[in-house]
């Protein structure tokens, strides 16, 4: 199919993801000064892949995390299994008080012209207290994977998570895995670890073991510093040719790289969004089709994205095809509540293809 070669015959896991567990705390449109209930979704970015492709796509999916003994621990558990991950948790005890902990989101989904306001607690997170020699990768990838996944939130949570996301490339890679990566460059997060200089240097040193890059714009620039081209104030956020100027330069500096992925989006508010895909595979550029958004909420939408496409490349499907099922399934995505999918596999292809929302009887 392409350069980028997908390992056939039996595999334990489709896919394995690498990263930390959060939960996210949900009031809904009401803001968190005002709330006094709110949903609970567990989430991360890493796992939500592994989620999406696993409950929608049955593929056979793995996380490894950090998991805390305590009550969160606990839902994040029972969450974990209703989605079909199989779990490798390297465990960590709670002191009662003070953690660690499993972090915690707060993020409303704001309305129309109010945007959504998204923050954090990650203090004592467990994830970041991961290092080398925390996962048992050979007991792990004994039975194979295909695919192996990780992300820039979790190597910027703390100085040795990095170094646990390329033991575990490297550990998938020589058991023929394919190696992606999610940019997702958050400046805050490296600022407590070294700023934009050591984030770029920590970067670069993981892409540098990577099949798979998936990334927009200012991930590329902000976390691989890729010069971006000349902003063009009319040019139409969902104009491809930009993303694919900074995909050769990607190229050039990582010739390793044979896949770079991206949604492009438009927002218009925060209910309304213009949505796109964008695909570069071995010097083949493909583009989605646009479609508008009705948004319930945003969040995952990029993840629901990933996993569409890694499903398509991974059950053998043309690389427009691949594109378009990655598409669709992120659009879906933001029509539910929560940060992993509800969608089933045939709505997803029937929007690929070109279904509408009339419905169905």
């Amino acid at each position: 199919m392409s350069g980028l070669t997908i390992r056939q015959g039996a595999s334990e896991l489709d896919f394995l993801s690498l990263g930390a567990l959060v939960h996210r705390l949900d009031p809904g449109i009401i803001p968190f000064r005002k709330a006094r209930s709110f949903d609970i979704h567990v989430s991360g970015g890493e796992y939500n892949v592994a989620a999406n492709l696993s409950d929608c796509f049955g593929l056979r999916t793995g996380i490894a995390t950090a998991m805390v003994n305590y009550g969160i621990g606990e839902l994040v558990q029972a969450r974990v299994r209703e989605m079909g991950v199989k779990p490798f948790y390297k465990w960590f005890e709670h002191d009662g008080v003070r953690g660690p902990n499993i972090a915690t989101v707060y993020s409303d989904l704001g309305q129309g012209v109010r945007a959504p306001v998204v923050f954090y607690n990650r203090a004592n997170e467990a994830g970041a207290l991961l290092k080398p020699g925390d996962f048992d990768w050979g007991s792990i990838l004994a039975g194979g994977a295909r695919w192996f996944h990780s992300g820039g939130i979790f190597a910027a949570l703390s100085p040795t998570t990095s170094d646990v996301i390329i033991e575990g490339m490297l550990a998938a890679k020589a058991k023929g895995a394919v190696i992606s990566f999610d940019l997702n460059y958050r400046a805050k997060l490296w600022a407590s670890i070294g700023g934009t200089e050591k984030g770029q240097e920590v970067v670069r040193r993981i892409v540098s073991n990577v099949d798979a890059l998936i990334g927009n714009e200012e991930d590329l620039q902000k976390g691989l510093g890729i010069a971006g081209p000349e902003v063009v104030s009319s040019k139409s956020k969902l104009d491809p040719d930009a993303f694919f100027v900074m995909i050769d330069r990607v190229v050039e500096k990582f010739p390793n790289v044979k896949l770079v992925g991206t949604t492009l989006r438009e927002v218009h508010s925060t209910n309304r969004h213009d949505w796109g895909a964008v695909l570069w595979l071995d010097g083949q550029r493909y583009v989605s089709p646009t479609c508008q958004l009705d948004v319930h909420d945003r969040i995952g939408g990029g993840d629901g994205f990933a996993a569409g496409l890694i499903y398509g490349l991974i059950s053998g499907r043309s690389p427009e095809e691949s594109l378009r099922l990655g598409w669709a399934h992120g659009a879906l995505l933001t029509s539910f509540p929560g940060d992993t999918t509800m969608a089933k596999l045939p709505e997803v292809e029937a929007l690929a293809k070109g279904g509408s929302a009339r419905v169905q009887r």
